[in-house]
């Protein structure tokens, strides 16, 4: 099997060659890897950096201006030739020695999709408006799809190849995570959801999302549920 390890890129030049470290580094055993950076528009020198981070198993591609997290993994789609693609964040929150956890249902056949979830697993505790938001999201997206998620909003979504391409997304920014969270499970897809680790961080340290991103998250759930 092959992983197409999509990372989107904005202004993370303090942490991006580490993150590409730790994506290189973790073993996955006979799942082959490769990995679809997309530098979207970084005006603090991280695009100086990704200049000497392409390889034999990592492309970078660069978006002229900042357009937004969902347009960046839409960038790197045409590209993938992965049977699974994972969306890793070029921030240090989440940890690749993961990908092991959210492999493992689909090596044994359990599932098509499977997220990670910040709220089951050991982590770093979060802001607290930060969690009531994503928990109250993830409230909202069982309520209209009928279904038991408890992180909606995370990072680590591993979805067939063959699942994304029955998929037309839109969304160009944050609103990406609950776009396809509403069209997989519009699908009558059950997404599975393992354990992962969690070291958010602060807005000092560089965290973008704000709050104003919650409230397009909820017109984009109720929106996709009732149109395609």
């Amino acid at each position: 099997m092959k992983l197409s390890i999509i990372v989107p890129v904005y202004n993370e030049r303090n942490t991006v060659r580490e993150i590409l470290r730790r994506v290189k580094a973790v073993d996955l055993g006979d799942v082959e890897k490769e990995i679809i950076v997309v530098d979207d528009g970084s005006t603090d020198g991280t695009s100086d950096i990704l200049k000497f981070e392409e390889d034999s198993s990592t492309r970078v591609i660069s978006h002229s201006q900042n357009f937004g997290k969902g347009a960046a993994v839409r960038s790197a789609l045409p590209y993938v030739t992965g049977d699974y693609i994972l969306i890793q964040d070029a921030d240090l929150e989440y940890d690749p020695d993961d990908y092991a956890a959210l492999l493992k249902p689909v090596l044994k056949g359990k599932a098509e999709v499977v997220y990670g979830s910040r709220f089951t697993g050991e982590h770093r505790n979060m802001l607290f408006w930060h969690m009531v938001g994503n928990k109250f999201l993830s409230l909202v997206t069982n309520i209209l799809y009928d279904s038991t998620l408890s992180d909606m909003e995370t990072c680590y979504k591993l979805i067939s190849k063959k699942v994304i391409d029955g998929i037309t997304l839109k969304c160009n920014r944050f609103d990406f995570e609950p776009e396809i969270t509403a069209k997989i499970l519009k699908k009558g897809i059950r997404i599975y959801e393992v354990p992962i680790s969690y070291a958010g961080r602060e807005y000092n340290e560089g965290k973008k999302i704000k709050w104003v991103d919650g409230f397009i998250a909820l017109w984009t759930l109720i929106k996709y549920r009732f149109v395609d």
